[in-house]
C-alpha cells in the first residue's frame, strides 16, 4: 500500500492577521488506497504546491501610474540638482550665528571654497546600498532605491526627499557604511539570524525575543543606554547584512521577510526592552524604507497586542499593512507556527525548531536536492511512503514529519528477493504531539526499498510531509 500525494494545499486552518487562503480541493490516503490506484511516482514524487504569496510592486519604470512616473521624475531632478548643487548634506557653518561670519573674512572664503570642493567631489560619489545617487550617472538601481522613498511616503516628492536626506545624514554620522565589519557580542547571534529565502526569493531574517529571557543577556544588551545603543547598532547590523543578499534592480528581490518569535520573550513590564523596541522601530522605519516585504510574529503572548497598541500611533499605515500575526486558536502552537511560516516559506528552508526541514550545516540535502511530497491521512488509517533502494551500496536518506504527530510510527527494509528478511530501521512507536521532524538514513546490502509506516489512530486526518534520495556509500 503506497501513499498518495495530496496534489493542492490544504484549507489555510490558521488564523492570520491580513492572511486568508481559499478552499482547495484535497486528496487523501489511507487504508483503502490501493498501488494501482496511488498517484505517487517514487522515482519522480510530486512536490509540494508553493501556496499563494505575495510579490513586491514592480519597480519597473513602464508598469509605474502616471502619477507615480512624474513623482520618480521630479525626485530624481531635485536629486541631481541637490548634489550637483552641493547642498544634499547640510553644512554645519550655516547654522552659525550670523555674528561670527564677520570675523576672518577673507580666510573663512578660502576655506569654505576649498572645503566646498571637497563636499562637491564627496556628494557626487553618494552611494546607499551601493547604489549611486547620482541620476545622471543612470545607475540601474536608482529607481529601485527611489521609489522605496516614495512608496514610503505616499509619493510625496518633498517628504521622499527629506527622508532620504536624513538617512543619508544619519548613516553619515553614524558611520553606517562601515557597520558589517563591525564585532559584537556573541551573545547576540542567538538573538537574530539569517537563514534561507521565502518563496519569492527575499532572504528570511529571523528574531528570536526569548534570547532574552536570560536576565544576564538582557541586563548586558538593555541594562544602560550605551548598551541599548550598542543593541541598535547590531540589529541595524543584520539589516545590513540582509540587503546585501537583495537585488537592487528592476525586477529583483529587493526586500527581507522578517520572523519575529516571541516564545519565552520578556515582556513590555520590562522599561528597557520597552524603550529598546521603540527605537528600533523608529530607526528601523525612518531608515530603511521599503526593506521588508512582511512581518510575521509567531508564539504570540497575550502581551503583544498591549504592545502593539503601545507602538502603533508611531507605525505608518504601510507597515502595518506588512504584519502578520499568528493568533492563537484550537490547533496546536507548533502547528499553527508551521502553517503560517509554510504560506510563506518553502518547507525545505523552514528550520527544523519550526517544523520544517532546514537544518544548520546540512550534509545530506541541500537546496537543490530533495523535492518535498505531501500526503493527507485520514481518521483510523495507515498508509505508506516507498522509497525505492534498488542499487546495491548506496545510501538513502529521507526527512519526514506529520503535524502534530500522535501517530505510530516505523521504518523498515524490505528486499525485492522474497526469500530474505525486512530489516527493521526504526522500530514502531507512539509519536507524541510535540515530535519535530524525522531524519534516518539506511545503506542496503541488497536491492529492495524503505518502507515508512504510519497509523493514524485518532479521529482527525493528519498532514504527512517527507522529502528523500539516495548518494553513494563511501563506505
Amino acid at each position: 500500500m503506497t501513499a498518495e500525494v495530496m496534489a493542492q494545499e490544504e484549507t489555510q486552518t490558521a488564523e492570520v492577521v491580513s492572511v486568508a487562503e481559499p478552499q482547495k480541493e484535497e486528496k487523501v490516503a489511507g487504508e483503502n488506497v490501493e498501488p494501482k490506484e496511488s498517484s505517487l511516482d517514487e522515482k519522480n514524487p510530486k512536490t509540494v504546491e508553493k501556496s499563494s504569496s505575495y510579490k513586491e510592486e514592480s519597480n519597473f519604470l513602464s508598469d509605474l501610474k502616471e502619477l507615480e512616473r512624474k513623482a520618480l521624475i521630479e525626485f530624481k531632478s531635485k536629486l541631481e540638482e541637490a548634489i550637483m548643487g552641493g547642498t544634499l548634506f547640510e553644512k554645519e557653518e550655516q547654522k552659525k550665528e550670523a555674528s561670527a561670519e564677520n570675523q576672518a573674512e577673507e580666510k573663512n572664503e578660502a576655506e569654505e571654497k576649498e572645503e566646498g570642493k571637497n563636499v562637491e567631489v564627496e556628494e557626487k560619489d553618494v552611494c546607499l546600498w551601493g547604489v549611486p545617487l547620482l541620476p545622471s550617472k543612470g545607475a540601474e538601481g536608482i529607481d529601485v532605491v527611489l521609489l522605496k522613498f516614495l512608496r514610503a511616503r505616499e509619493f510625496r516628492v518633498s517628504d521622499a526627499f527629506e527622508m532620504l536626506k536624513k538617512t543619508l545624514k544619519w548613516r553619515k554620522e553614524s558611520n553606517i557604511d562601515s557597520l558589517v565589519d563591525e564585532e559584537f557580542a556573541s551573545d547576540l547571534a542567538s538573538a537574530a539570524y539569517m537563514s534561507g529565502f521565502d518563496h519569492e526569493g527575499h532572504p528570511v531574517c529571523y528574531n528570536i525575543f526569548g534570547a532574552f529571557e536570560s536576565e544576564e543577556l538582557y541586563q548586558k544588551t538593555f541594562g544602560t543606554e550605551e548598551k541599548r545603543s550598542e543593541f541598535l547598532r547590531w540589529r541595524c547590523q543584520m539589516m545590513e547584512k540582509g540587503i546585501q543578499k537583495l537585488n537592487l534592480k528592476p525586477g529583483g528581490v529587493s526586500s527581507l521577510l522578517q520572523i519575529n518569535d516571541l516564545k519565552n520573550s520578556p515582556g513590555i513590564s520590562n522599561k528597557e526592552l520597552r524603550v529598546a523596541t521603540k527605537q528600533t522601530v523608529a530607526i528601523l522605519q525612518d531608515n530603511y524604507p521599503e526593506m521588508v516585504a512582511k512581518n510575521i510574529f509567531i508564539n504570540v503572548p497575550f502581551w503583544y497586542y498591549a504592545l502593539n497598541a503601545l507602538l502603533s500611533p508611531f507605525l505608518t499605515q504601510r507597515t502595518k499593512s506588512k504584519i502578520v500575526v499568528a493568533r492563537p486558536n484550537k490547533h496546536p502552537v507548533n502547528d499553527l507556527n508551521f502553517f503560517v511560516l509554510k504560506r510563506y516559506i518553502p518547507i525545505e528552508e523552514i528550520p527544523v525548531q519550526y517544523g520544517g526541514f532546514k537544518r544548520e550545516n546540512d550534509a545530506e540535502f541541500s537546496s537543490q536536492d530533495g523535492a518535498v511530497s505531501e500526503l493527507i491521512l485520514k481518521a483510523g488509517s495507515t498508509a505508506t511512503v516507498e522509497i525505492p533502494a534498488l542499487e546495491v551500496g548506496k545510501s538513502v536518506c529521507w526527512d519526514l514529519t506529520v503535524l502534530g504527530w500522535e501517530v505510530s510510527y516505523k521504518e523498515e527494509f524490505v528486499p525485492s528477493d522474497e526469500g530474505s528478511y525486512t530489516v527493521i530501521v526504526q522500530k514502531g512507536k507512539k509519536m507524541g504531539s510535540q515530535e519535530g521532524p524525522v531524519r534516518n538514513t539506511f545503506r542496503n546490502n541488497e536491492a529492495g526499498k524503505v518502507v515508512l509506516t504510519i497509523e493514524n489512530n485518532t479521529n482527525k486526518k493528519k498532514r504527512v510531509l517527507y522529502r528523500y534520495k539516495a548518494t553513494k556509500s563511501s563506505f
